[in-house]
């Protein structure tokens, strides 16, 4: 097995097909074990930052060189979340910095949405705009019917001005369309959730169990680093995916699983582990309920019958199953990020939690730690008003177990049904790009068109700055401050980012655009602070620290405040559940309507000529949102398309080919896109990285390079449980020639 650094090498370079040069290795490589060389250049001076790249938000500190320029990130040594390493997503957010093509002043919407006609218009004239649109929404509906969708730090001062207006409907898409299943799932089964950072004791762990997580190729810096760790220590790496993924090249097993079946491999493996006994039985005995039940509902899904399904051979369930016995109570079956696949996700993650439970990992070394974060205390403020209404009128009686708003529910809230006695009526969308997150693209451009107000905020004129009134241009993270970083981990951690550089262009921060606008609809009392630096200083010193010293420092830890990441040897302990223990049998699934255990349900089949589209990341880029930063696109600039051998020899395809793909509904890929021949994908399936083809001409570089799989998926299967958006039930096949697509006549 290779070592530590071989696989963070292998992981930043990206097995997923991009080739490069020694030097050009070699630049990466020192990204990622990067430290403040100087290289010649003096009187260096840094500030501290978090990343903006990806949600992880390692902290770092950024470098200026003698002109006073941004030159280099690297990371803060005291940051839990980094080590002190970014990856090269977070080495290369200075690109975003001196990306020209970024947004430089604020525009106003000439015309019909979607043209792409506007304006430039100054900050007074623009917020005046929003303004005047938000109060003709609230006169003439309710302040409910204005709705924020977000992704970053910018959520947190639109969150406070849309609530303090009135409303409740704030959705970060990311529940709805990657984490929420896992969440319910968890708090269905512990009582808790798997938070963001995982609480996953990675470092520690003899045997990690990845099924349908890239850890690797997803770049989440803490847990790539502490795999590698773990490949040093002799842990066993077991990979279930349908391509032969980067992690999988580390593992001890890969499980070239038949897509949509993973749920019955885990039926299978619960079976296995108590049928032949190898769960770990006085922590069942002790902290669990309903095992019976669970030994009886798994009696029959035994490896043969999972065989028949999954297309694993019953020895390798087998074998895999007392890989992971071996190794209990330190296993992590990794409950995933990107979890949203066919509709019945909730339960296929209520699956995921109770093989950790019956293993004995949850709180437990080398499992699932008991994480810690610093509460972080608000500026003083009036009470936010009582809303009338919710998103969840426009849904009666679905999605019960839901913890947070829908951004899909909230989307289809704004179109008009007669059965909704309000619709939403105006957005505001800050840093999300929805029209290439959101799935079913048709339906989220047909809720655009019935919004009176649709405000964009971000950095970049991403696919949805198209279909704005009104666009707001934020200034970078590097040359503003934000709220204090802080998240759950080993200990308590806070982080702060400031400014290494003045706004470029007429660019301003979040904080900024929100307080101003709180100005104009008469709520400034809600950010009654003068700026950021007062509002910082006055909450860093009621965590016992200050700006001043956290600006010298960049991140401080803090002591848990008991001796209890994991659980003691004869501990006593209450879960948040209905029974104050591990749910096997989960009694809230059984009181909302739901199978008390997961149960597996055969999906739709590939039509003849169609091969499943399965879509994931690339280690050096984040979605759509870093396609065109010059310092990642020097790395990786398009996507290609993974073809297994036989299906290239049927079809005539060779490495390189261009062709454009069509979906199981008629839609056709907008651009084309160059086939990878490789043994590495399974026959029924295609893969290509998520966050290309984009058809903004503003973003020079990444402008039709690819395609984008946002783009073909149009078939969403909802988790009845939760509302999670299942993605992976589309299907492609290949045209040698661009033909017309269903969604770009609809669209005209």
């Amino acid at each position: 097995m290779a070592n530590r650094r071989d696989f963070i090498k292998i992981s930043g370079l990206g097995l997923a097909g991009m080739a490069m040069g020694g030097a050009a290795y070699k630049a990466l490589a020192n990204t990622f074990y990067n430290t403040p060389e100087t290289d010649g250049i003096s009187n260096l001076n840094r500030t501290p930052t978090y990343c903006e790249i990806c949600f992880w938000k390692c902290a770092g500190w950024v470098y200026k060189n003698d002109e006073k320029k941004i030159w280099k990130i690297v990371g803060n040594e005291e940051d839990l979340n980094s080590n002190g390493r970014f990856c090269p997503r977070g080495t290369g957010g200075v690109g975003m910095y001196y990306d020209e093509d970024r947004l430089k002043t604020p525009l106003i919407r000439k015309g019909e949405r979607g043209k792409q006609y506007f304006r430039e218009a100054t900050w007074d004239e623009a917020l005046d705009y929003v303004a005047k649109g938000m109060k003709k929404i609230a006169d003439e509906h309710g302040s409910e019917c204005v709705a924020l969708f977000n992704h970053g730090s910018g959520g947190d001062y639109f969150g406070n001005l849309i609530k303090a207006f009135g409303s409740p409907n704030i959705a970060a898409p990311s529940y709805a369309q990657c984490r929420g299943p896992r969440e319910v799932a968890f708090l269905s089964t512990f009582g808790e959730g798997v938070e963001s950072p995982e609480r996953t004791d990675i470092r520690d762990t003899k045997c990690l169990v990845l099924i349908g997580s890239h850890i690797g190729e997803n770049m989440h810096n803490g847990q790539v680093q502490e795999m590698s760790d773990a490949i040093d220590k002799g842990a066993s790496i077991i990979t279930v995916d349908p391509r032969f993924s980067t992690a999988a090249s580390k593992s001890k097993f890969w499980l070239p699983i038949k897509p949509s079946t993973d749920l019955a491999l885990l039926l299978a493996w619960i079976h296995v582990l108590i049928y032949e006994e190898w769960y770990d039985k006085d922590y069942v005995e002790k902290y669990t309920f309903g095992f019976d039940q669970l030994k009886e509902h798994v009696k029959n899904m035994t490896p043969e019958w999972a065989y028949g399904i999954t297309t694993i051979k019953p020895d390798v369930i087998r074998a895999t199953a007392k890989e992971m016995a071996n190794a209990s109570p330190a296993v992590i079956v990794h409950p995933g990020r990107h979890v949203t696949w066919y509709g019945d996700d909730t339960q296929r993650l209520r699956a995921v939690a109770i093989l950790n439970a019956i293993l004995g990992s949850w709180g437990r070394r080398g499992g699932f730690y008991r994480p810690e974060k610093v509460s972080v205390p608000s500026y003083p403020h009036p009470p936010y008003p009582e809303p009338k209404r919710t998103w969840r009128e426009a849904f009666p009686g679905q999605f019960p177990l839901a913890g947070l708003a829908l951004a899909s529910g909230i989307c289809d809230a704004t179109i008009p049904s007669l059965s909704r006695d309000c619709s939403i009526r105006g957005w505001i969308v800050d840093g999300t790009n929805l029209i290439e997150t959101l799935p079913n693209q048709q339906n989220t451009i047909n809720a655009i068109q019935n919004l009176d107000l649709l405000v964009v905020v971000d950095t970049m004129p991403m696919e949805i700055t198209g279909w704005a009134d009104v666009v707001l241009p934020e200034c970078t993270y590097l040359e503003r401050y934000d709220m204090i970083r802080t998240g759950p981990h080993r200990k308590p951690q806070i982080a702060l980012r400031m400014p290494a550089a003045k706004p470029e262009y007429n660019t301003k921060p979040a904080s900024w655009i929100a307080k101003e606008l709180s100005k104009k609809l008469g709520l400034e009392e809600y950010f009654a602070w003068n700026s950021m630096e007062e509002l910082l200083d006055w909450q860093f010193k009621k965590l016992g620290t200050s700006l001043e010293e956290m600006q010298r420092i960049g991140v401080k830890t803090f002591e848990r405040e008991y001796d209890d990441l994991y659980f003691g040897e004869d501990e006593e302990v209450e879960f948040v559940t209905n029974t104050g223990k591990i749910e096997l049998y989960s009694t809230e699934m059984e009181d909302a309507g739901f199978d008390p255990m997961p149960k597996y349900t055969p999906h739709e089949e590939p039509p003849e000529g169609f091969y499943r589209l399965i879509y994931g990341r690339g280690p050096a880029h984040t979605f759509s949102r870093t396609a065109n930063n010059p310092n990642l696109t020097d790395i990786m600039d398009e996507n290609k398309l993974w073809v297994n051998p036989k299906v290239a020899k049927e079809w005539g395809l060779q490495n390189g080919k261009e062709i454009w793909l069509k979906n199981q509904d008629g839609v056709v890929s907008q651009f084309p896109i160059k086939v990878r021949v490789t043994e590495r994908i399974r026959w029924d399936s295609v893969y290509m990285v998520h966050g290309f083809g984009h058809d903004d001409k503003r973003l020079k570089r990444c402008y039709g390079k690819g395609a984008s799989d946002a783009n073909l998926i149009t078939r969403v299967h909802i988790d009845p449980i939760m509302g999670g958006t299942g993605m992976r039930g589309n299907f492609v096949t290949f045209l040698y020639e661009p033909e017309p697509s269903i969604i770009k006549e609809k669209s005209i």
